[in-house]
């Protein structure tokens, strides 16, 4: 049996998930096909994603092409949900991208077309809606070669565009032949040689296309219509053919991917993982998340449309795991992945305090709030108890009002949010020392630790070394300290994330084991883990500060196209809400301008456009980089720490938290 695990991704209202549901009803999986704007697709299956009529939550759905089970996964589409899609991005072995004849390659297009090209994931492209008003086949296919590749290859053409009789017509190998080794000769000089020597079958040129594709190198271009049917055989033929099956190892040791989260009906944890090399039994034990080991209660894997409970999952496929209590998203199962981890896309760029209408639920709204987060990690919540706050990060007003109406429905908790603000970072501006010794006041620690932060490239993150003989004391005392480095940089001088900088360990020293006469170990004579935990913040502190740190801001890059005879109102708003235009183009009647605004002024600029461009103004926005704070104060963030900025205050408040 051959497996693949597709997934469809677009920009919002590209047709994405309509294109799941034609492509169920295609090979028989349903009956009638549901529609996105009725609340009946099969993928669509929270309340609010039926209300909403888009997609929030990955979902997962199986159906067979022959001989070939295809595993499909329909991600969100909205900008705002775009964490949903990075999760899903490792366990794939082929996509489909969907792009609009109407609207064209859109922001999020070129986002998720970069991501998948880095990634190297086979990829075909399918022009949807090319039965709609306003369909440009021609004009989307060119900029599908200017702004995301020019290693596309159109398997055919629309006829009739833009009416409902609209259809795709495949080009045959004659027509196809030219284009193909234009392309793939570029990639295989074997090719290019027998090109040269009029040596080239149509047969080969399509075990090369299929190979190319195979390795991301090119992608196949369909047209079609996903509420028409028009080219989705084709395209169904091209999944099939044209990308590869699942990589799997089935006599390896047991190794899977957690990528996705849910709760079940009585609140228990449900895992959906992607194995990638031998079978997980049911009673099996595994150990997860922080060393934690649990058993595997029950498993279903995706079969003909739903998901049948089973004995096993094997390599290759996907399962839903229960008895996983401790679970979370990036989890290992078994043996764990070589392949590098990291973020796919940009980190949420705002932030908000979420405020319960009742104080008496604030227990209740971080219980709640942590169990978003288990669905999604990038929520990242916030507790701070000295103001009894919670806030979470996020990349869009659009998820606000999705975390609103979900802590509503499936907790009954009525909340508001403060006014979102940027989530910026710090960076530090140069070279900064500091060591604490031990058994040398002021130090009350038993632990010499120092050391030095240096500013490193961006987006380097941080990393932590040593200049001290690993051997100079026990290994726990390291790792305690990078442990506690790591987590002190997350709150920096102004209270932001620390990031790309270097931290070099530059002095270190405890005091052994000791004890008095005819008793056992002294703790208050023998150097802890707590010694180096808690000097360390005070260490690194005291460094940052002589480094200097600078605050950044997140900015978006912007595409906004507005009628011609308008511009002169819109340009006075974008100064308002600092939007510096970098490029401007006219294209007939309308104008089209490209640059960066600060993250914090899109919402703003989304909610006045309408009014000065008589609705016709278009705004498309995706974070781009991080900018110093240029004017005004340098934004604080409130600590939530012990904080290490004031000595006297952290002995304070940790001499608390331990107890006296």
């Amino acid at each position: 049996m051959h497996l693949l695990n597709l997934g469809i991704l677009a920009h919002v209202d590209a047709g994405k998930t309509s294109l799941t549901e034609r492509l169920l009803h295609s090979v028989g999986v349903i009956d009638e096909i549901g529609s996105v704007d009725d609340g009946s697709t099969q993928t669509d299956s929270l309340a609010l994603e039926r209300q909403r009529g888009i997609t929030i939550r990955s979902a997962v759905v199986s159906f067979a092409i022959d001989d070939v089970t295809v595993n499909l996964i329909d991600t969100p589409g909205h900008p705002d949900f775009i964490a949903e899609v990075e999760r899903v991005l490792g366990v794939l072995d082929g996509a489909v991208l969907v792009v609009s004849a109407v609207e064209g390659v859109q922001a999020q297009t070129r986002v998720l077309m970069r991501t998948l090209r880095r990634l190297r994931i086979p990829t075909l492209i399918l022009v949807n809606k090319i039965d709609r008003s306003g369909a440009r086949c021609a004009h989307v296919l060119e900029q599908i070669a200017e702004r995301l590749t020019p290693a596309i290859v159109p398997m055919g053409e629309a006829v009739a565009p833009g009416t409902r009789a609209a259809r795709f017509t495949p080009f045959d190998d004659d027509r196809l032949r030219t284009p193909l080794l234009d392309l793939l000769a570029r990639h295989d000089d074997e090719l290019l040689a027998a090109y040269v020597e009029g040596d080239v079958t149509a047969g080969r040129l399509r075990d090369d296309l299929v190979r190319q594709t195979g390795r991301a190198q090119v992608h196949p271009v369909f047209l079609g219509s996903a509420v028409t049917g028009a080219g989705i055989g084709e395209l169904i033929s091209g999944i099939k053919e044209l990308l590869p099956a699942a990589e799997a190892d089935g006599g390896g040791p047991v190794s899977g991917t957690v990528f996705k989260v849910e709760r079940g009906a009585a609140g228990e944890k449900i895992a959906y993982a992607r194995m990638f090399s031998g079978t997980l039994r049911t009673r099996d034990r595994l150990t997860i998340g922080g060393g934690e080991e649990a058993k595997v209660t029950a498993i279903s894997v995706f079969d003909h449309g739903t998901a049948v409970r089973e004995d096993a999952v094997a390599a290759g496929r996907i399962g839903k795991l229960w008895g996983l209590g401790g679970v979370r998203i990036g989890d290992a199962i078994g043996v764990p992945r070589t392949t590098a981890a990291g973020h796919h896309f940009s980190p949420p760029t705002l932030e908000t305090v979420v405020v319960p209408a009742s104080p008496a639920d604030r227990g209740a709204l971080h219980l709640a709030l942590t169990r978003l987060a288990e669905q999604d990690p990038l929520i990242d919540v916030r507790h701070d108890e000295v103001r009894s706050e919670v806030s979470v990060s996020l990349y869009g007003e659009v998820q606000k009002e999705v975390v609103q109406a979900t802590l509503a429905d499936e907790f009954g908790l009525d909340v508001t949010f403060r006014e979102t603000t940027p989530l910026c970072i710090e960076r530090p501006v140069g070279s900064g020392t500091a060591v604490e010794f031990n058994k040398k006041d002021p130090n009350p620690f038993l632990a010499t630790v120092g050391l030095r932060i240096d500013a490193a490239p961006v987006g380097s993150g941080v990393s932590f070394g040593l200049e001290v003989e690993l051997g100079a004391m026990p290994y726990a005392f390291f790792k305690a300290v990078e442990d506690t480095v790591r987590e002190t940089l997350g709150q920096g001088l102004h209270g932001w994330e620390v990031t790309d900088c270097t931290v070099t360990m530059t002095h270190c020293g405890y005091s052994p084991r000791q004890s008095h006469a005819h008793q056992g170990f002294d703790k208050s004579m023998s150097s802890t883990g707590a010694d180096f935990r808690g000097v360390t913040p005070l260490v690194v502190m005291n460094a940052l500060r002589r480094a200097g740190s600078q605050v950044y801001e997140p900015m978006h890059r912007f595409v906004l196209e507005v009628p011609a005879d308008t511009l002169a109102a819109v340009l006075p708003l974008l100064a308002s809400g600092r939007a510096v235009p970098r490029t401007t183009e006219v294209r007939g009647t309308a104008c089209v301008l490209e640059g960066v605004v600060p993250a914090a002024r899109v919402h703003g600029l989304e909610q006045q456009l309408p009014g000065l461009t008589r609705g016709e103004g278009e705004l498309e926005a995706a974070f781009d980089h991080y900018a110093p704070v240029a004017r005004g104060a340098v934004p604080d963030r409130p600590r939530i720490d012990l904080n290490p900025l004031d000595r006297k205050e952290y002995l304070l408040n940790l001499t608390r938290r331990v107890g006296g």
